[in-house]
């Protein structure tokens, strides 16, 4: 609707310096046939006018919307773009000299990791993580062999969305992998503030019979009707809205709702049932130890490539560029990994994997040198690549 609309704009205004190109040549016309002196400066004057609006529509007016419509091309879905760098996105950093987090060019490193081992990357523009996993993970399940399935997959709380969570159980004949993952709230819903907060639903005693909650004053909060919403990434979410009876006279009201009339309630019945297994899932103690991992086998990573490597920023421009570079970093980074292990134990087995990881790092850094990205046929993985290595893949990301 809006390209539609600046493109009316613009035949709009086209046409309008094209009348006014024609009164103008008129009243020219007007002037040089008039003898009357007072007719020929009021002719004057209005040619004078007319000139000066069709200045304005011609080099104001038409400069500066053609200028917005290449500058919304280059933004695309974004919300920002770099002057120097087209395809870099304005992001938040978390390290900068001022140490106030502030917005700079940049682009999103996702990695996946194994043993430490950089075992799938991918530069993003979207300066979030939430909507960078499911194309991140589609590529990476491209490169390993079909044959060969991941069973988790580690992520921090910023993967962690219904529609992730949706993604990770996959079809009800084809599971994709089990996505452990903390929602945003999880280790808040763990501390004594929150469990003692009324205002919080998850706190109330719900009904099943009646599809209500009972808020702390004892009262129903009854079901009224089904909402949808979309988000930033253009899922549909589906919502069911309650709403209490009465809220008059409650002497809980000030610290349960701002709102004047009846407290609501927005319920996400799919993502409630999401973030229950995910409770669940982090609560079992090998899948905690599991996700505990997370820490060691990413972090170190990137402390690494930022620390030891003093890799902080990109010197190339460009989405091309950046992810070439940045494939040469981690190369560089398992190529050390590599050789810092096989000091210790170089004709151990755990030295034969670290090989074929090796390998399959160097082949998914040229990927874009390819017909089909991530090596696909034209350079096979081993089998025992992935599918040997004991831990899940884990994911993390770096503005």
């Amino acid at each position: 609707m809006e390209e539609l609309k600046e493109e009316q704009l613009e035949e709009e205004l086209e046409k309008s310096s094209a009348q006014l190109s024609e009164r103008i040549e008129a009243l020219e016309k007007d002037y040089k046939q008039e003898e009357d002196k007072e007719r020929k400066k009021e002719l004057r004057s209005k040619k004078s006018q007319l000139t000066k609006q069709l200045k304005t529509i011609q080099t104001d007016y038409l400069p500066r919307l053609r200028k917005y419509k290449v500058q919304k091309q280059i933004l695309g879905e974004r919300n920002s773009y770099s002057k120097t760098d087209h395809e870099a996105t304005f992001m938040r950093m978390k390290e900068d000299h001022m140490k106030n987090g502030q917005l700079k060019a940049g682009y999103n490193v996702q990695l996946a990791t194994q043993h430490q081992f950089i075992v799938g990357f991918e530069i993003y523009q979207n300066p979030g993580d939430t909507r960078c996993f499911q194309p991140f993970m589609e590529k990476l399940l491209e490169s390993m062999p079909k044959e060969k399935k991941l069973k988790y997959v580690i992520a921090d709380a910023g993967y962690a969305s219904e529609e992730n969570y949706l993604y990770a159980i996959g079809e009800e004949k084809e599971p994709r992998f089990e996505l452990l993952a903390p929602y945003q709230t999880y280790l808040k819903e763990q501390s004594k503030k929150f469990k003692k907060d009324l205002s919080k639903v998850q706190n109330w005693k719900y009904i099943e019979e009646d599809d209500c909650f009972i808020c702390p004053n004892n009262r129903k909060v009854v079901f009224k009707y089904y909402q949808k919403r979309k988000n930033a990434s253009g899922y549909i979410q589906d919502l069911k809205v309650y709403e209490c009876e009465d809220c008059t006279d409650c002497p809980l009201k000030n610290g349960c709702t701002k709102a004047k009339g009846n407290r609501r309630v927005y319920w996400n019945t799919i993502y409630e049932e999401m973030k229950a297994k995910a409770k669940a899932a982090l609560g079992d103690e090998q899948k905690a130890a599991l996700y505990a991992k997370r820490k060691v086998d990413v972090e170190s990573v990137f402390g690494n490539i930022k620390g030891n490597l003093r890799f902080t920023r990109f010197l190339l421009r460009g989405l091309h560029k950046v992810r070439t570079e940045f494939g040469i970093v981690a190369m560089a980074h398992n190529i050390l990994k590599w050789a810092a292990n096989s000091q210790t134990n170089f004709k151990n087995k755990e030295t034969e994997r670290m090989e074929k990881l090796i390998v399959f790092s160097i082949r998914s850094v040229f990927m874009d040198f390819l017909d089909k990205p991530w090596g696909g046929n034209r350079f096979p993985i081993h089998s025992k690549s992935i599918s040997e290595i004991p831990y899940p893949s884990c994911i993390t990301q770096n503005s």
